[in-house]
């Protein structure tokens, strides 16, 4: 509520703000910590948060797909750019 000219308004409630997107940086990191880290991080983050992670195992562009498919996430994004692969996943 507000004071406006001597009067209270009513204000409508917020709109929820959107989920906060989190990087996640595991680069240097072997099987499995990589996804060990991925799963902690978004265990804490609301459904519909995105988490974007760069890694730098090889084996990354098979657990992170293979780990999407186990619990449900979504895998939106997997890019490789030199030795660092980046992906993005929305937690459902």
């Amino acid at each position: 509520m507000r004071l406006s000219n001597g009067r209270l308004t009513k204000f409508a409630p917020r709109a929820k703000e959107p989920p906060m997107d989190e990087t996640l940086d595991v680069k240097g990191l072997l099987c499995p910590l990589p996804v060990l880290k991925a799963r902690k991080v978004l265990s804490r983050l609301p459904a519909g948060a995105l988490l974007k992670i760069e890694a730098t195992d090889p084996a990354a562009v098979i657990d992170f797909p293979h780990f999407c498919n186990e619990t449900g996430h979504q895998l939106l994004d997997q890019n490789r750019e030199g030795e660092v692969y980046t992906f993005t996943i929305r937690k459902t």
